[in-house]
């Protein structure tokens, strides 16, 4: 599976953006999803996860309450709405897939993953 990324920019903190990455190549109902975010100097990170029917979810502690992933596995997309964005959220934000996990589970560990999306980069000004 291909998965694109986009929806990133140069936004004020406050703001919001929504990221929407599209899987092409295969059924996408059949991958559990996430996303994950790296900022420079710093290892990558854990943002949020979802499984493949879209029923469970995993947020990061460090995003719990401003961050939500969704998923449209009729548009083969899943989707990270950013709310209250702060500038400590600025990183370049990757989407990934994985097709091993089972049909109720969010996976969280990055290793796990299969497939990942170019990335997209979020800029956050004060």
């Amino acid at each position: 599976v291909q998965l694109q990324a986009s929806g990133g920019g140069l936004v004020q903190a406050g703001d919001s953006l929504r990221l929407s990455c599209v899987a092409s190549g295969r059924t996408f109902s059949k991958y559990a999803a996430g996303w994950f975010r790296q900022a420079p100097g710093k290892e990558r990170e854990f943002v949020a996860a979802i499984s493949r029917s879209g029923g469970n979810t995993v947020i990061a502690d460090s995003v719990k309450g401003r961050f939500t992933i969704s998923r449209d596995n009729a548009k083969n997309t899943v989707y990270l709405q950013m709310n209250g964005l702060n500038v400590e959220d600025t990183a370049v934000y990757y989407c990934a897939a994985d097709r091993n996990a089972i049909l109720i589970t969010a996976v969280t560990e990055a290793t796990l993953y299969d497939y990942w999306g170019q990335g997209t980069q979020v800029t956050v000004s004060s």
